[in-house]
């Protein structure tokens, strides 16, 4: 299933391509989603590690990416550069000048300072990586951008019948506060608008308008306050269930005042279990494509993948950090 906003993101990743760094140039699906990403025209890939073994396998594998660049981070001109950079980013924390060459020789590493020396337009890992090896990186180079205190993530949910939600976050942030939550709403907002998507924000809980009370009830309402008072232009409604959220029917039953009128297209979980469950319940069941996770809150475009995801994602989150880099 291709859904019209996947085309639209790769036309208009196409209308102006970016260079994207791959550190995981070890990895079969990575190398597949290069030459795809090629032949599309989406961005311009740059593959990080073994040069000889990257080459070999791309043999191997038939591919026609032997016009790409390649970098092994160890043999690289760049390295001591880099490595003085990240000392100077990092002197305050301990960081060494031998540390910082021994770093910078680590793929994920060189990748990020990559982005933000401005080598590179953005970065796409994860195939192979933890969220941490790709994230923990970012957060300590290019970290969080003016007016931001945290990076989160969400996912574009693509359901059967051609709509699409975006869900957050599900990926990062592990119990967000009201403020942190707040940020998230404001965030995923933003994100959506750059798809195209007029956001509608539901700032979901187990209970509606009151309907229950509990800590976590009272934060995702002072949440929802805060977004109101930070943001006045964006539609936003919560403590709000699921089925008040995106059921027009429902809504009208249980909170007939609520300005949502059951047509969410931003769901903002209170925290990471029920985001995480929540997306893969709806891709796994309802049969939804999910693309993501997408970062955002970054000063440049890293994307974290997930360690199962299959080639098509790759080329997917490829083109949406052409166009966060865009962007920027």
């Amino acid at each position: 299933m291709i859904h019209n906003l996947v085309n639209e993101i790769k036309e208009k990743a196409k209308a102006n391509p970016k260079r994207i760094v791959f550190p995981e140039g070890d990895e079969d699906r990575v190398l597949q989603a290069v030459n795809e990403i090629k032949k599309e025209g989406t961005a311009i890939p740059v593959i990080l590690g073994d040069v000889d073994k990257i080459k070999w396998r791309a043999g191997e594998l038939k591919l026609d990416i032997n016009d790409v660049e390649m970098i092994n981070p160890e043999h690289s001109d760049k390295l001591k550069g880099y490595a003085k950079e990240f000392f100077n980013l990092r002197k305050k924390k301990g960081m060494t000048e031998e540390k910082a060459i021994e770093t910078m020789k680590d793929v994920s590493y060189f990748g990020t300072m990559m982005v933000h020396m401005n080598d590179a337009d953005g970065l796409v890992s994860g195939t192979t990586h933890s969220t941490a090896d790709t994230i923990r990186p970012a957060l300590q180079i290019i970290k969080t951008a003016p007016g931001h205190s945290l990076a989160s993530s969400f996912f574009i949910m693509i359901f059967e019948d051609k709509t699409y939600k975006l869900f957050a976050d599900c990926g990062f942030v592990m119990d967000p506060n009201a403020e942190e939550l707040s940020e998230i709403a404001i965030s995923t907002a933003d994100s959506a608008k750059k798809f195209g998507l007029d956001p509608k924000i539901a700032m979901l809980s187990f209970s509606t308008h009151g309907s229950a009370s509990n800590p976590s009830v009272d934060k995702v309402r002072e949440a929802t306050e805060l977004v109101r008072k930070k943001r006045p232009d964006l539609v936003v409604d919560g403590e709000i269930q699921l089925d008040a959220a995106i059921i027009p029917s429902i809504a009208a039953k249980k909170c007939p005042d609520c300005v949502l009128k059951g047509e969410a297209n931003i769901l903002i979980f209170p925290d990471l279990n029920s985001g995480n469950i929540g997306y893969k319940l709806t891709e796994r069941l309802a049969h939804a494509m999910a693309i993501g996770p997408i970062v955002q809150g970054l000063n440049k475009p890293v994307n974290d993948l997930s360690r199962g995801c299959a080639v098509h994602d790759i080329v997917e989150v490829t083109a949406i950090t052409v166009v966060e880099a865009q962007e920027k």
